[in-house]
């Protein structure tokens, strides 16, 4: 024992007892409450019973409840409960064998109970991954909600560790930025649209490193400021951040807030989410799979063009990309002149045909950026990121006269010529939503179909 407590209201006896049983470091205090000043633990407590009794024990145990006790008596031994004082052994009038031998039992049954705490924990943490696993499992089979999955594991994340809330950032696949995915937050609106940089904050900074990190208080930490703003509903203290590692790359930073009845996060927190992480980035990369696969349907059979489910959710990816950065984005509405008469003429399936080498001839003339979209029938719709609708018209005119001079199936010997009818409009020049920007194009377009044909409208 290295560090021994003796508590008497007459220490010295005890004190020089102790000395001739070859005790290494010994401390007096002449009342229990003195203790209260201590910051440090001992390794032992040595109680003089006949003075304190045994009713003092209690309030010990309390403030130290894995170290050994022992009570020296010159009286009739007490009898104390096995069960109640595991650590705790009275000793009358003992000689120093006595005591070393009382010490170093105590000492073997405080490792035998910490080590079973330790199990214990160990198990209880094992149950709760298995059941996370378990959770995950169920989840992904009956959603592909991506936010609904991270919000149900989190909350048990957050009830485990008694934290005040979380914050999932997952990895923008466009930019080394993080954004927020699902929050403990009831404002949940007030995240959207956010961006944190590699780099920029606590997260950022993990983002980069690929490291974890526990943070005891945010104040002191320099790199907090930069994602302040996101923890202005949390009152946040304390927090500790892992990164969530793909196969390949960063999915995105886990961040778990302000953790209750302690002001820090301890090392065994830190193991605790890193093997929450492990689920949690299956989750996450599986449903990536998942919309990866669902976006193999997003385009036309005939024309290997996107579809008008790939064109709606681009437009919404877009509109949502000028509002961030103050851009324009223009769309073309395209509609083939008397294509009836080419599938009268020489059939369905040298019309379909047509429509196939037009798509491509479409895909030549513009811009990798640039997305064309089969609408359905012989219509196309043309989206034009940042761009003007003046510059849009001029592609339309470009696009108008190449596909007049034209001649298609050429090689098979058809020699078809076709012209075209365009309508151009732009966001936010003059639509305001997707439905407008997509309406007011397709009506520029019938302007041209209704009057000249071969032609561009553009609405400025």
């Amino acid at each position: 024992m290295s560090k021994v407590f003796v508590i008497s209201s007459s220490p010295e006896s005890v004190v020089s007892g102790l000395d001739r049983c070859k005790f290494e470091e010994i401390r007096s205090f002449r009342e229990i409450g003195d203790l209260n000043d201590v910051s440090s633990s001992p390794d032992l407590i040595v109680l003089k019973g006949d003075e304190f009794g045994s009713d003092s024990i209690t309030p010990l145990r309390k403030s130290y409840p894995t170290v050994p006790i022992i009570v020296l008596t010159d009286k009739k031994r007490p009898r104390l409960s096995r069960k109640k004082h595991l650590l705790t052994r009275v000793l009358a009038s003992p000689g120093c064998a006595e005591i070393k031998r009382t010490a170093d039992f105590l000492e073997s049954m405080r490792r035998i109970l910490l080590e079973n705490r330790s199990l214990s924990q160990r198990t209880s943490s094992l149950q709760f991954l298995i059941e996370v696993y378990e959770e995950i499992n169920h989840l992904i089979t009956i959603t592909d909600d991506l936010a609904e999955i991270l919000t149900s594991v989190m909350k048990k994340v957050r009830s485990i560790l008694d934290s005040n809330g979380f914050l999932v950032m997952l990895k923008d696949p466009e930019l080394d930025a993080l954004t927020v995915s699902v929050t403990s937050q009831r404002r949940r609106k007030a995240f959207r649209n956010v961006r944190l940089s590699f780099g920029e904050g606590i997260a950022g900074w993990v983002a980069q490193k690929g490291r974890s990190v526990t943070v005891d208080d945010v104040k002191k930490d320099k790199r907090f400021k930069s994602e302040a703003f996101l923890h202005k509903d949390f009152g946040t203290h304390s927090l500790i951040a892992l990164p969530i590692p793909g196969k390949d790359s960063l999915l995105g930073v886990l961040e778990v807030i302000n953790r209750e009845g302690s002001r820090y996060f301890t090392e065994d927190d830190l193991l605790f989410l890193s093997r929450i992480v492990k689920p949690l980035s299956v989750a996450i990369e599986k449903i990536i799979l998942q919309q990866k696969m669902a976006e193999l349907a997003i385009t036309d059979d005939l024309t290997k063009l996107f579809n008008t489910r790939y064109l709606q959710r681009t437009l919404e990816i877009e509109i949502e990309r000028c509002n961030r950065y103050g851009t324009s984005l223009s769309l073309i509405f395209m509609d083939i002149d008397f294509f009836k008469n080419v599938n009268d003429k020489y059939g369905h399936l040298v019309g379909s045909k047509v429509l196939v080498e037009l798509g491509q001839l479409l895909l030549g003339r513009l811009r990798s950026v640039d997305i064309v979209a089969r609408y359905g029938g012989d219509e196309f719709v043309i989206v034009l990121p940042q761009t003007s609708s003046h510059y849009a018209k001029q592609i339309a005119e470009r696009l108008r006269k190449t596909i007049a001079g034209s001649v298609f199936l050429k090689e098979e010997g058809f020699n078809i010529r076709v012209t075209a009818s365009f309508g151009v409009a732009s966001y936010p020049d003059r639509a305001k939503s997707k439905e407008d920007l997509l309406k007011l194009a397709d009506e520029a377009m019938y302007k041209v179909k209704y009057r000249t044909r071969n032609g561009v409208y553009a609405i400025i």
